[in-house]
């Protein structure tokens, strides 16, 4: 058995249509399909990620110096 991860679109008839090579040929065989529909938030949130990431390689953000920290009381 192996298993194939992919990423597809379902059209506007529902309807999902999987083309994949596979090395196995004039077999029967038996197909498992589990589809989880993705958040558009989450959509949304990685396109953002992805066209924001690395916007700042030529002018990095540079932390300043830390004060020194404070020596408190051990708690009882």
């Amino acid at each position: 058995m192996e298993t194939i991860r992919l990423k597809t679109h379902i059209g506007q008839d529902g309807v999902l249509r999987l083309e994949m090579p596979i090395n196995a040929r004039d077999v029967d065989c038996e197909v498992v399909v589990v589809y989880t529909v993705q958040d558009a938030e989450k959509t949304d949130w990685e396109i953002f990620v992805n066209t924001t990431y690395g916007s700042l390689a030529d002018d990095p953000i540079e932390c300043g110096e830390q004060p020194p920290v404070e020596i408190r009381d051990a708690i009882e």
